[in-house]
């Protein structure tokens, strides 16, 4: 098995030690794979974060740069094909480039997003790593 493929929802709530981070770090087993775009929707969600506890900034960062520790294997999406998918899924065009990788890969989906996991568990036959 190539490992998994990890969506931003289940990251996030690693690097920055929300709910749900113990059972996704339980279902992670090999190598990591993600879109391109994760380290920019982590960014956001640092960015979020800060607007919203601007007096925990520094903490905030902090929790950031752990994206830089942890060895996930980026690749870029399909473009062309990205659209079609998202739309037969009824996902964005972020969530449909998660579940194009996982199924181009055959990797379980490590997500958090409920619709995101039933897209891959209809698109793939298997049931996604969710939580």
């Amino acid at each position: 098995m190539p490992g998994n493929v990890v969506d931003a929802s289940a990251l996030a709530a690693v690097i920055f030690d929300e709910t749900g981070a113990e059972p996704v770090i339980a279902m992670v087993q090999g190598a990591l794979h993600a879109p391109t775009l994760l380290r920019y929707e982590l960014a956001s969600v640092c960015t979020s974060k800060i607007r919203q506890n601007p007096g925990r900034a520094v903490e905030i960062h902090g929790h950031h740069r752990l994206l830089d520790q942890l060895r996930i294997s980026l690749h870029e999406p399909d473009w062309a094909a990205l659209p079609t998918l998202a739309v037969s899924h009824s996902l964005s065009a972020y969530d449909a480039a998660y579940l194009q990788l996982a199924v181009k890969l055959g990797a379980p989906l490590i997500t958090l997003d409920a619709k995101l996991a039933k897209a891959y568990d209809t698109l793939a036959g298997g049931s996604s790593a969710r939580r």
